[in-house]
Parts: C-alpha cells; structure tokens; sequence
C-alpha cells in the first residue's frame, strides 16, 4: 500500500526533526548523525518529496527508467527482461507488462523518442562472469569477464510503443558479441551505441542508421587504441583499468562519450560515417576512474560528467561529478567538482557511495542547464545549482532506506540501497530505480 501524504510527513518528522517542516523548507540536507541511523520506507527528503513506490511487479531488480505517455519502462540488471508500469496516476503506479527476450539475454537499457523504443539486448554478464564483487566487473575487460556458456541475443531490438503499456518488436539489429550496454537516441536519423564486437575487449562507439526504421544499419564504429584485439592492437589500459565505451550524449554535431576508465573524448559527428576525435581527457589516474555519463550543456560551453563509484565503502577513493568549461573543445579544462554529499559518514555505511548517472535533459523531460539532477547510489539522489560554474551547490536531497531483500546474485555484495537511474518530467516528477529496491516515484519541490 502507498504511504499517505499524513504517513510519509509523520515518518520523516521522526527522523528529520520539525524544523524542515514545511516539507521542502529545507535549504541543507537534513542532519543524520550516523551511517547507521535507520531510514523510514519514505526515505529523507529535503525538497524533495516522495510519492509511491513500486516493486516493478516482483522484479525490483531497475537500472534505466523512461517515460511515455504516462508509463515507465524499467529495464532489469538481473531479471533478463523490461517491466511497464502505469503510472498516469502517479500515486499508484501499475505494473502492467513485463517483456522479455528469454534466456540470458539482459535488457536494462533503453531508449524512447517518438513512440519508438530502442532496446539493449546482450549477455547477462553477471549471470555468465565468475566474479563475486563489483569490482571484479568494473576493473577487467568483457570478453575476458564471461567465463560461462549461454545463449543469449546480442544487438539492438526496436520496438512500437505507441500502445500505452505494450510494447511491439519490428526490427532487430544483430551485432554479432557480447551486445549492447547503453545508447544515446533522442529521435531522428542516427542512434549512438555502445556496443561489443567480436574481436573486441569491450564496447565501442556503434553509430546506427535508422531512416528506415525497420531496417536498421550500422553506419560507422570507432574506439580507443587497443581495444580491437582480433586487428592485433595491443591494450593501452594499465592492469586493473578497464577502457569502454559507457555511452555518449550528443548536442548538434558533438558528441561526448564516456570510456570508463578511459576518460571522455570529444567527437566531431558531422560525417556520421566517419567520427573523428576531437580531443580526449582522463583524469584517472590520480582519480578512480568509472567515467559514465558525460552532460552536455552546450549552451553554456560546458560538460558534467559522472564518474561510477564501483567500491563499496570507498575502497578505492572518492569518485567525483566534475565539471568542465568547453570553450576550446579541443582543450577540456575541469573547473569544479559537484559537492561530496556529506549528511552522513557515507564511507562508513554499507554498500557503495558516490555518483551513478545523471539526469539526461531528453527532449521531453525537465531540461535545464542550470539544475543537475544525479543519483549517488547509497546516498540516493541529490540535486545540484549549477548557475555558479565554478562553485555548484546542492540544493535538495532524497536519501533511500535500504532494501528489504537482496537480489544481485553476487555472493559477496552487501545489502544497501543502490540508486541507479532517474528520469524528471518537466514538472518535476522523478522517477528512481534500484537494482535491488524497485522503482520510487519523487516530487522535486526546489
């Protein structure tokens, strides 16, 4: 049963304190002394609000969330498929479908534009790798990650979804490998996929025609040195560092893709056919690396890019959101950090702490280059000002209750919140995933 409005304000009045009240009053992070004081279902908010929750009709297990007309499309880490949830009334979202490619094949990122989803398909790469941590994942290349057999479908499925809460397969695009991780399409001609070929150690830069919708093609591939070990390129990442395409954004002709612990490169897109680099930066190390989502706000000359925190209990550092002035395209130059939330000793809580992606400024969605909206896996999401460049501030924060139940297979992973993804309406309506927690639908009051 959803919260009422009356439950959700008694229960963080219990941990908050009356002094925020009205909700949203806040201007700082509410104080939670401990890393182990508990958190109500509702989670804490600071101007941001929580509306319903939903347990993705008993797939709790989300990474990214989109919406269209008025339903989510949720994408599973583990459960091999992709959910829809009504949730044209907000308060009381209805899971309604569940689709699925079968067997192994992982679908946990997607993209809709149009009434036209693009849909990942590739290995349940946890299923089929031997690692027992996170870190076993993040800090080697795929192809040597799967070490277990399997069936599973790699490439790129496109479907009608102009239904509300159906979804309809017209066109699949193989590409022969491990498959698909995350793409970038906010409609038109030409999608940008991060994508594994055979012959590669991890995704690279796929770029798809899609004039025809039903006939999609591959238009150009590009990747950092290295990487296309079958052309007999020897690897540039050092031991423990793993160079892959996370996903790129685009705005006009540039693009901005994330490689992991490969930095960011900047791409000059106006020959589809042949995309050219036009600068490169990596500041890993001295820094963790996990580079993941590069945000272009290109009205401003400026990018805000996520470094993945992929440690628990920030055993490997501090990961940080930087951001960076683009002026010289050519020449990126860092000039501040997204605070480190600090409400509580977050290194000492369990699971992992520190940035996961950020909001996208889709067509359609909350844009605004002013307000960054991010997840922070353990810490929930946090919202940012960003009209002072050089010194970004957060303004409202949504802090998570741990799950009530594990659902990464992964033996030695710890039970705690893992807020992944999120997509803003325009009215401010946020919808949250989990990879263990299900889907959480907030009200940003900023």
């Amino acid at each position: 049963m959803n919260p009422s409005r009356r439950d959700h304000l008694k229960g963080w009045l219990g941990v908050a304190g009356a002094s925020c009240l009205p909700l949203g009053a806040c201007t700082t992070s509410p104080a939670v002394s401990s890393a182990s004081d508990p958190v109500p279902p509702q989670g804490i908010g600071n101007r941001i609000r929580h509306v319903a929750y939903s347990d993705q009709g008993g797939r709790p297990d989300g990474v990214q969330v989109m919406v269209n007309r008025g339903h989510a499309y949720v994408g599973h880490m583990f459960s091999n498929g992709l959910t829809i949830i009504d949730a044209t009334d907000p308060r009381n979202p209805r899971p309604v479908n569940f689709w699925t490619a079968g067997g192994l094949t992982r679908t946990h990122q997607l993209q809709v534009a149009e009434d036209i989803m693009l849909l990942a398909n590739g290995a349940n790469i946890v299923a089929l790798q031997s690692y027992d941590t996170q870190r076993g994942y993040f800090e080697n290349n795929l192809a040597d990650s799967i070490t277990k057999q399997g069936k599973f479908r790699s490439g790129l499925s496109i479907h009608d979804v102009s239904k509300p809460g159906e979804m309809r397969e017209i066109a699949f695009l193989e590409i022969p490998g491990l498959g698909v991780n995350r793409s970038w399409w906010p409609g038109g001609r030409y999608a940008y996929v991060a994508a594994h070929f055979d012959g590669f150690t991890d995704h690279i830069l796929c770029v798809v025609d899609l004039q025809n919708i039903t006939k999609p093609e591959i238009m150009s591939r590009w990747w950092l040195p290295g990487m296309n070990r079958a052309a007999g390129e020897k690897p540039t990442a050092p031991q423990g560092k793993r160079y892959a395409l996370h996903h790129m954004l685009t705005a006009g002709n540039r693009g901005y893709a994330s490689w992991r612990d490969g930095g960011m490169t900047v791409m000059d897109l106006s020959d589809p056919r042949a995309p050219k680099m036009i600068s490169r930066i990596n500041w890993s190390p001295p820094f963790p690396g996990g580079t993941h989502t590069s945000l272009p706000l290109p009205g401003r000359n400026l990018v805000v890019v996520a470094d993945e925190a992929n440690a628990e209990k920030c055993a490997k550092g501090t990961f940080h959101t930087f951001v960076l002035d683009m002026r010289s395209p050519e020449n990126p130059v860092p000039i501040a950090t997204l605070p480190t939330p600090r409400d509580r000793p977050w290194c000492e809580a369990p699971g992992t702490f520190g940035p996961h992606n950020l909001h996208e400024n889709r067509p359609g969605s909350f844009r605004s280059e002013e307000t960054i909206f991010a997840t922070y896996n353990n810490a929930g999401v946090r919202v940012f000002d960003l009209r002072d460049a050089f010194a970004p501030k957060e303004i409202a924060s949504w802090v998570p209750p741990s799950p009530k139940k594990m659902i990464d297979p992964r033996p030695k992973v710890t039970l705690a919140a893992k807020t992944a993804d999120l997509f803003v309406l325009p009215d401010g309506l946020m919808f949250v995933s989990d990879w263990n927690a299900g889907l959480n639908i907030l009200q940003y009051e900023g």
